[in-house]
């Protein structure tokens, strides 16, 4: 059964939390793109020593403006955590999801002090460096999906539960960790990008496939392969889910993730194409964050208490085919 809605400044409010925070990772994104991690030394959470700047530099400016964004991005997931708690009865899913935004945002604040704090900014190319750009992007997903699954109940939505699922709920668990997956090769490809730009693409396949090349340059070519298998495999679960869960709410978010994902791959070809210019890795990031966004999405509708359930039937033309 549906869980009453949120009041409408509620559902305003969440949808532009999220919004918000899009924004904020994206400026993250260019951060690190044009690498400008540094531009505040290894200070947190003051820049330079200070608490403003005096003649910033560009990448400066570039830091400390993230720095200033995530700050209001994580007073707003208080504000969002509070609301929610104050304006739903226990039992109400906005309530943990709102906690969770704050939760998440928190972890996301700490990590990123830790790659200033560290060092893992600007050009430096350890390995340690993959390791945490590939928790930062999980913990990223993590707080994006709290904030929309916020926004979601906030309609008025069905809890989801994840016992009794069956194949519906193994389905959901594949397509999730594939995601988290391909997100993570993404953030080390992207890192590649960074560190060692091509000037062409031949030269970037040599860069590539080269036996002396840098380990995350290796490994960077995992993450387009990946993306070709696994936007199988997400198309092949939206298919499945939206038969075993036909309700309308299922079917549409399995088209929207199609959809998706299918501007996903052209954006990630483009961006190879042409050797991943800032502009392009950001419409990549963000397409990416709206694909995770319509996989939970189409995950709670199709666990939610008051989905629909059928079996799976053969096609005819299988019952009709003789056996072997």
């Amino acid at each position: 059964m549906n869980v009453p809605a949120s009041s409408r400044r509620f559902q305003i409010f969440s949808y532009a939390v999220l919004a918000y925070t899009l924004a904020v990772v994206l400026w993250g994104a260019f951060v690190r793109a044009t690498g400008s991690g540094a531009g505040c030394g290894d200070h947190w959470p003051q820049c330079n020593g200070v608490v403003v700047p005096r003649e910033p530099t560009v990448a400066t400016l570039i830091e400390y403006t993230h720095r200033v964004t995530s700050g209001l991005a994580l007073i707003l997931a208080g504000v969002l955590c509070v609301w929610g708690l104050r304006a739903h009865a226990k039992g109400h899913p906005v309530r943990g999801a709102a906690v969770l935004s704050l939760v998440f945002m928190l972890t996301e604040a700490a990590v990123g002090a830790g790659i200033v704090l560290l060092k893992y900014v600007a050009d430096n190319p350890s390995i340690a460096r993959a390791y945490w750009m590939a928790l930062h992007l999980i913990n990223t997903f993590l707080l994006v999906g709290a904030q929309a699954l916020t926004a979601w109940w906030a309609g008025g939505r069905s809890r989801w539960v994840m016992r009794g699922q069956g194949l519906a709920g193994a389905l959901v668990g594949v397509g999730i960790a594939g995601l988290l997956l391909l997100g993570v090769t993404g953030a080390i490809a992207a890192l590649g990008d960074t560190l060692f730009p091509a000037t062409s693409f031949t030269e970037g396949l040599q860069q590539d496939m080269s036996e002396t090349a840098h380990i995350l340059l290796r490994l960077r070519v995992l993450h387009p392969l990946l993306a070709v298998g696994l936007g199988a495999l997400l198309v092949g679960v939206g298919n499945v889910l939206a038969r075993l869960r036909p309700s309308e709410s299922v079917k549409r978010s399995a088209s929207q993730l199609t959809v998706l994902y299918a501007l996903q791959l052209g954006a990630g070809l483009t961006n190879l194409v042409l050797l991943a210019p800032v502009w392009m890795q950001l419409v990549h990031l963000l397409l990416a964050d709206l694909v995770w966004i319509a996989l939970l999405r189409l995950s709670v509708a199709a666990l939610s208490e008051d989905a629909p359930r059928a079996a799976l039937r053969p096609s005819p033309e299988a019952i009709a085919a003789p056996s072997k």
